[in-house]
């Protein structure tokens, strides 16, 4: 049964490799129910979707369309036999660490209910970043992460709710596109060639993806930007 294995928050403390004033990207799990609502505006304007969770950098992260980051255990797992270290629940800067939910394979749309009120809506693949390669400190983690292509889900809040630790989560509406987290990422990063397939998630795209699949077919098509 798929399930929440940690609800995880972060505090905003300054570092070196984000020109932002402070990140967030150190979550760790917080014990007890945690209140997951929309943030109440777009990317660029308002923060995570999780109570007690900073986000440093608004430019491309927080926002409605970005309330919730997902992060499965099993892909976890595997980073952390490829790396040689310990990758706790939390260290990629997941609001919700899964076990038994296929993350990246969840359609762009696709709907989870955890514990007894939360909806959660499938936005978007997470890009990794300055930030990101930063905090893990490993070489060339940009692009081995991208190769890898298990980015994990952005999600936004349908209905909100409380959750914790062992709440189930159930897939609730499946849309009918085959667009998941994984095709999306790939077309935005090392197989543009799927960029036109993107198209069939529509309004389910966050803003910020939609965007970019904008300007890279106009470039494809040789639209002048």
């Amino acid at each position: 049964m798929a399930h929440l294995l940690s609800v995880n928050a972060g505090r905003g403390r300054p570092a070196d490799y984000t020109d932002a004033a402070l990140t967030g990207i150190d979550k760790r799990p917080v014990a007890g129910p945690v209140a997951v609502a929309a943030p109440g505006g777009p990317t660029g304007t308002a923060g995570s979707g999780v109570a007690g969770d900073v986000i440093g950098d608004l430019r491309d992260h927080g926002g409605d369309d970005q309330a919730v980051y997902a992060y499965a255990r099993e892909d976890l797992d595997l980073w952390q036999a490829e790396l040689g270290r310990e990758l706790s629940n939390g260290v990629f800067g997941e609001n919700l660490t899964t076990s038994g939910l296929d993350v990246n394979g969840a359609l762009i749309g696709e709907r989870w209910r955890i514990g007894a009120d939360l909806v959660l809506e499938v936005t978007s693949a997470r890009i990794p970043c300055r930030t990101f390669a930063g905090w893990l400190a490993e070489r060339g983690w940009v692009r081995r992460f991208t190769q890898v292509a298990r980015p994990g889900a952005y999600l936004r809040v349908i209905e909100p709710g409380r959750i914790e630790a062992g709440d189930r989560v159930e897939v609730v509406l499946r849309p009918e596109h085959d667009v998941t987290v994984e095709v999306l990422f790939r077309a935005l990063t090392t197989q543009a060639e799927l960029l036109p397939r993107t198209l069939a998630a529509g309004e389910a795209l966050n803003v910020l993806s939609a965007e970019r699949i904008r300007r890279r077919l106009e470039r494809m098509n040789g639209v002048p930007s």
